[in-house]
């Protein structure tokens, strides 16, 4: 049939009414490859494969170790692979053998620093897509090595505020230990934790020293490496040592600095949490504290209308502000020297061995005599 439009005519195929051809079915897709599985199970201590290609991994501790349960030591971690995006490890449980990851960066981008990586999921999983995996692209782009760490958890019969933690302290010395090895500047290795894994960066910045001191038999081959980290980041936290509830330990003269960020209102149990924090260091006019808390947001895991749940770490959370604290974080990390060459001073460094020239700041008020906070006593 034709037709004739403005003086043009057109061929038109008449299809009413009749069987439009089928065409071919498409071939299947082809299956997902390089799905990160865990380690194989033997009888030595179980070590997991890395969650991400390239990542180096090593246990925290050596496998006769006072800290690791020898009954469970051989047990496989178990994966909760996320159903949309093959491969994608969204959280890990039955960690008996506590580990670290390291991503190390190009040799042309590396600034020596190094962020240890400690997600959260209420001492129950470690969320470690969101909160740890994301990250390693991230931060390369910046010249920062990231070091995820499996910590063992709460679900799996162990002491958030013991075990866990000294998680955290032993992940700090076992990077500084391999420094030379990694290409990383063992004057800038931090650590990060989100909601849970707040729980450990935030005590790691004030327990070092005990915890060094406890742990420094000579035959331990981390004694005399220092678990003090040289940054930290406190990311919508669960409660830290300065919780109303909690007796507050003392605070060492050269803690680290810190940056905190959550939202506001819409998560005010950690907004509360992340307060105590800044208020506790304020007190005694530590340096380079900063904080952020945004005025819209909710915390990571809260359920929404529509009946899915809020996502953390670096995901966009519909444009707010808080969306974007990762970029306020490196503004932070560049302006305290963190983001120049290896073995080049930095302004944290420098900022805190002027603050120990000092003698303890008077807190309490106009008049006051006190050097010591009623939360937060300041060590000698």
């Amino acid at each position: 049939m034709r037709m004739k439009i403005f003086g043009l005519t057109l061929a038109v195929v008449a299809t009413f009414g009749q069987d439009v051809p089928r065409r071919a079915p498409l071939p299947p897709l082809p299956a997902p490859v390089g799905v990160p599985k865990p380690g194989p199970v033997t009888d030595a201590p179980y070590v997991p494969m890395p969650i991400l290609q390239g990542g180096v991994v090593v246990p925290l501790y050596p496998p006769n170790s006072p800290f690791l349960k020898i009954e469970k030591v051989r047990e496989a971690e178990q994966y909760n692979m996320s159903q949309a995006v093959p491969g994608r490890i969204n959280s890990i449980v039955n960690i008996h053998n506590p580990s670290v990851e390291v991503h190390m960066v190009d040799r042309g981008l590396n600034t020596g620093a190094a962020l240890i990586l400690v997600a959260g999921g209420g001492h129950n999983t470690l969320n470690v897509g969101t909160e740890s995996a994301d990250f390693v692209p991230f931060f390369y782009n910046y010249g920062v090595n990231t070091i995820i760490l499996r910590n063992r958890l709460r679900r799996d019969g162990y002491n958030a505020q013991t075990d866990a933690v000294n998680d955290a302290l032993q992940a700090i010395r076992l990077v500084r230990a391999y420094a030379k090895e990694w290409n990383i500047d063992p004057n800038k290795i931090g650590i990060m934790g989100f909601s849970a894994g707040a729980e450990l960066s935030a005590p790691a910045a004030v327990l070092f020293e005990d915890f060094d001191k406890k742990y420094s038999d000579p035959s331990d081959p981390l004694a005399g490496i220092s678990s003090r980290p040289d940054f930290v980041g406190i990311i919508y936290p669960g409660p830290t040592p300065f919780a109303r509830n909690r007796t507050a330990p003392p605070i060492p003269r050269n803690v680290p600095p810190a940056f905190i960020a959550c939202a506001g209102s819409g998560d005010r149990g950690h907004a509360v949490w992340a307060v105590e924090y800044f208020t506790a260091m304020l007190a005694i006019g530590i340096p380079n504290i900063e904080m952020h808390i945004y005025g819209n947001g909710r915390h990571p895991g809260d359920a929404l209308g529509d009946g899915s749940r809020m996502t953390g770490g670096l995901t966009d959370r519909n444009a707010i502000p808080f969306g974007t604290w990762q970029y306020r974080y490196i503004d932070w990390f560049r302006d305290l020297g963190f983001l120049q060459k290896p073995g080049v001073e930095t302004k944290a460094a420098k900022d805190i061995a002027t603050y120990l020239t000092q003698p303890p700041p008077r807190v309490g008020g106009q008049g006051g005599t006190s050097a010591q906070p009623a939360t937060a006593p300041v060590k000698p």
